[in-house]
């Protein structure tokens, strides 16, 4: 069995093209309201405060120039090697010259959950809070602990002598104003901005502008605090910041005990859950789809978008593989949140923000010139405002597993959820912009019809799980009528698979891959055999790796490109398990786990000419799909044995 976070050796420093470093080279830290990706060379390239969809401070991968970031570098640095700490978020990055070597230990800092309470967050609001109350009971910090608003950097120097250099600039500037004790700091940006301030264990040459040098021997530590929330900075020396680092690797070793999977690639799964802790917004339930915004779909090209909210879509996929894997109180979490954001007015919305709230309307950014020339740089995402039937099959989809689990389904809620349910009945056959949230006409898409089905069963399913046995059969009858109709209308008999749109002929995207996973179509049956092949043939980008559609077919309004979308593969993998091709699959996952980077973490796409990383990242889903694969292989596995 391959351990594909095995101790890896120092490797020389990787180097930039067109200024910027590869997605991949980064490692991902985070206290469950923001999260910071740190370059395999201990720089910060990106940070947004107080919170995930707050404004970036460090924004480099945006602009190398203009986008702001925190540089601790060696002069003469030579080689490189990052790593996680086991079971933890507390990333540890070594760097060697020719004259010495040193570890920097990063850790957004967080204190036990039976420790003292959290700072509040530098707005002073909780993030939990919206017109109709809470979004969700959870209390703070119960599975894991509670955010300091620090982000904490220790550097100790292994051997020799080293010269360490220190900078930091920030999207829109920084504007300081020292003291004795530490460096208040002020940083603008185009959605706002935020006060903040630095300490240093030790004096730093120049530190008070922001750009220091100092020089550290074998045996020297330097601890560096970086603080927006409100309150004095707790970990001044370097005695406070270690116990601190240990304290917060602690919580996520005791949190990471719950983790009950222990079949192949453990570790890849452990570490995809601990990702996805770190996409959870701790306040609220709600998890993100990615931590950043505006990554490229395709160098050079106009794919970039905020994925930094939260997709219902995302959510009955997010829930199942949280329980399957023993997350059991981030799926009850996430799945109250979904519950109360979707059916708080009336109309479920594709997306929202961590309050549950709409998000405000996308913009572009005239400053950032995106990473690799890759413009346009967004904030925030017009797919807010679009139609996508499929929310109604996700919903209820995650009130069926609320139900199973024991939640209650009050009257209320079942008044609200009908409606919902009612509305995938009367829209099924309306064209919406579908699952890749195409920017262009609707169209009749396969997989929205097969979510307004999903709507239909899983309202049946509640109505027998609650004892509303007089409404179960109506609900059945619908489903069915849904379900004949796709089987009918959405199959190609010409070409022999299954299409994209009902009653369009001719063209498959990577949506179909999902029937099976929401029970529509069983992954043994022969139409979805040939059409697992269809998707393979048409969609293959090489290899383990698959095209979602192909825009040149099937017109999405934006134009250009894109990579290889991961999570297709991992429902590929899904489909040849399920159709008993244990072989097939077991291979295809293997090649996909060796497309984690060098701390086990992946991204939304995959550029197949290079096998670089390319869209925002860690992408949630992607991890989703990891978790998802691993656990059906191991349960397919054992049904064959």
């Amino acid at each position: 069995m391959t351990d594909h976070l095995a101790e890896i050796k120092a490797l020389p420093v990787p180097e930039l093209t067109d200024g910027y470093p590869a997605i991949a080279d980064h490692g991902l830290i985070g206290d469950g309201q923001t999260a910071a990706l740190v370059g395999v060379d201990g720089t910060v390239r990106w940070l947004c405060l107080p919170r995930f969809d707050g404004p970036a401070l460090f924004a480099a991968l945006l602009d190398a120039d203009r986008g702001g970031a925190w540089t601790l570098r060696p002069a003469g640095l030579r080689a490189v090697r990052q790593e996680y700490l086991p079971d933890t978020a507390v990333l540890r990055t070594e760097l060697h010259t020719a004259t010495g070597r040193l570890e920097i230990r990063d850790a957004l800092l967080i204190t036990a959950a039976s420790s003292e309470p959290a700072d509040e967050p530098a707005d002073g609001g909780g993030g939990r809070r919206d017109g109709a109350g809470p979004v969700s009971d959870r209390p703070l910090g119960t599975e894991l602990g509670a955010a300091c608003g620090e982000l904490g950097r220790l550097v100790t120097v292994i051997d020799g002598t080293v010269d360490l250099e220190i900078g930091l600039t920030g999207r829109g500037g920084l504007r300081t104003t020292p003291t004795a004790e530490e460096i208040g700091i002020e940083f603008l940006a185009g959605d706002g901005g935020g006060r903040l301030r630095l300490t240093a264990s030790r004096p730093v040459p120049g530190l008070d502008r922001l750009a220091g040098r100092i020089r550290l021997t074998a045996g020297d530590r330097l601890g560096l605090v970086l603080r927006w929330a409100q309150g004095p900075t707790r970990h001044r020396d370097d005695d406070q910041l270690a116990a601190a680092l240990d304290r917060t690797a602690a919580a996520w070793r005791t949190w990471s005990r719950q983790v009950n999977y222990t079949g192949r690639h453990a570790d890849l799964v452990r570490r995809s859950a601990i990702t996805l802790k770190l996409c959870d917004d701790h306040d609220s339930g709600a998890v993100v789809a990615a931590p950043t915004s505006s990554l490229p779909e395709a160098i050079g090209g106009r794919r970039n978008w905020d994925y930094r909210f939260t997709w219902v879509r995302d959510a009955a996929y997010t829930v199942y593989a949280l329980r399957r894997v023993g997350m059991a109180a981030e799926a009850e979490s996430f799945l109250s949140w979904v519950l109360q954001a979707c059916t708080r007015d009336g109309r479920p919305h594709v997306l929202y923000t961590l309050d549950g709230t709409r998000p405000a309307p996308e913009r572009i950014d005239p400053d950032l010139s995106g990473y690799r020339g890759s413009r346009p740089v967004r904030w925030g995402n017009a797919a807010a405002d679009q139609v996508q039937h499929d929310v109604y099959g996700e919903i209820l989809d995650c009130a069926w597993q609320w139900a199973r689990a024991g939640g209650a389904v009050d009257d209320r809620r079942w008044s609200r959820l009908t409606r919902l349910g009612r509305s995938a009945l009367q829209h099924w056959r309306t064209p919406d912009h579908g699952i890749w949230e195409i920017r262009h006409e609707g169209r009749p898409f396969t997989y929205s019809v097969a979510m307004c089905q999903v709507a239909a069963d899983r309202m049946a399913r509640l109505a027998t799980a609650t004892g509303r046995r007089d409404e179960v059969e109506q609900w059945r009858r619908a489903a069915e009528e849904i379900r004949s109709a796709l089987l009918t209308e959405a199959w190609d008999d010409d070409n022999g698979h299954f299409t994209e749109h009902l009653g369009q002929p001719g063209t498959v995207d990577a949506s179909l891959l999902a029937l099976p996973l929401r029970r529509v179509v069983d992954p043994a049956d022969p139409r979805m055999v040939a059409t697992v092949d269809a998707v393979q043939q048409r969609l293959g980008a090489g290899g383990d790796l698959l095209y979602r559609y192909l825009p040149a077919e099937s017109p999405d309004g934006v134009g250009g490109g894109e990579g290889a979308f991961l999570l297709c593969s991992f429902w590929w993998v899904d489909n040849l398990a399920g159709s008993g091709q244990l072989d097939r699959a077991h291979e295809l996952f293997e090649q996909l786990c060796g497309r984690v980077n060098h701390v086990g973490l992946l991204p939304e796409q995959i550029d197949p000419a290079t096998g670089a990383f390319l869209g925002n990242f860690p992408q949630a889903f992607s991890h989703i799909g990891l978790i998802s694969s691993a656990v059906n292989l191991a349960r397919y596995g054992r049904m064959r044995t």
